[in-house]
């Protein structure tokens, strides 16, 4: 049996996250037991909650080579995994969690407020335009002022806009390369506003970032304002059929 007597083994810490790219998916935890900020990515992440500055977080730190200290194995210390964790490492010595208050957390507490089901800001405005833009399609169709196939058109539009968000979000996730945020704008002048909504919201992707969240919003009054010239001009666009 080979002996692991004298192999260094992961010291697991308790910290908080002091800054988080999530563009970049990495970010930085701040520990009294680190001389200086330990450096994570998303892969290493193991949270129940996403990287948030502010979050309460265990984690083990490695030094490999001439680099700085680096986070592995990073979750969330309310956690139950982080729980079980950090007793088999003795850390419930140093951070007691009796069983009761853990029992009751759930009750007194919301961990990923961001995530609980509330109406979005700009609810109202967005479903209202989408009976609008609906109306408007209808219109310019049954008017001959737009072509059948704009319709199908746009339908490849919003199903191409629901997939690159999801492409996305899970790129995000796995820290890989992101999709350029002015190829999801392009689709949402296109047309593909409708998807990209149900998208920010459903995943909750891309829906609290205010510069995005202006130029989507641009986007749609372009969109909205161009259809709505199409189709109520006094002359008609499109030759007789």
């Amino acid at each position: 049996m080979a002996d692991t007597r004298n192999k260094p083994q992961p010291m697991t810490k308790h910290g908080s996250i002091v800054r988080w790219d999530a563009t970049r998916a990495f970010g930085f935890i701040r520990s009294a037991d680190s001389a200086g900020d330990v450096f994570f990515h998303v892969r290493d992440y193991r949270g129940s909650t996403p990287p948030r500055e502010g979050l309460a977080v265990m984690f083990e730190e490695i030094h490999v080579g001439g680099k700085g200290p680096r986070a592995m194995a990073v979750r969330t210390a309310s956690s139950p995994q982080g729980d079980a964790q950090g007793t088999r490492n003795g850390d419930s010595q140093r951070t007691p969690r009796p069983t009761q208050a853990r029992r009751s957390a759930p009750a007194n507490r919301n961990p990923r407020q961001g995530k609980a089901p509330s109406p979005a800001a700009g609810a109202p405005l967005a479903y209202g335009l989408m009976l609008v833009w609906v109306a408007l399609l209808a219109w310019g169709v049954w008017t001959q002022r737009l072509p059948l196939w704009a319709l199908a058109a746009l339908a490849t539009v919003n199903v191409a806009t629901l997939w690159l968000y999801a492409a996305d979000k899970n790129a995000a996730q796995a820290g890989r390369w992101r999709i350029p945020e002015s190829q999801l704008h392009l689709l949402a002048l296109l047309g593909g506003w409708p998807a990209a909504w149900l998208a920010q919201q459903s995943m909750r992707h891309k829906s609290s970032k205010t510069e995005f969240r202006a130029v989507y919003w641009a986007t749609i009054l372009l969109h909205c304002g161009a259809l709505a010239w199409v189709v109520l001009a006094k002359t008609p666009l499109l030759p007789p059929f």
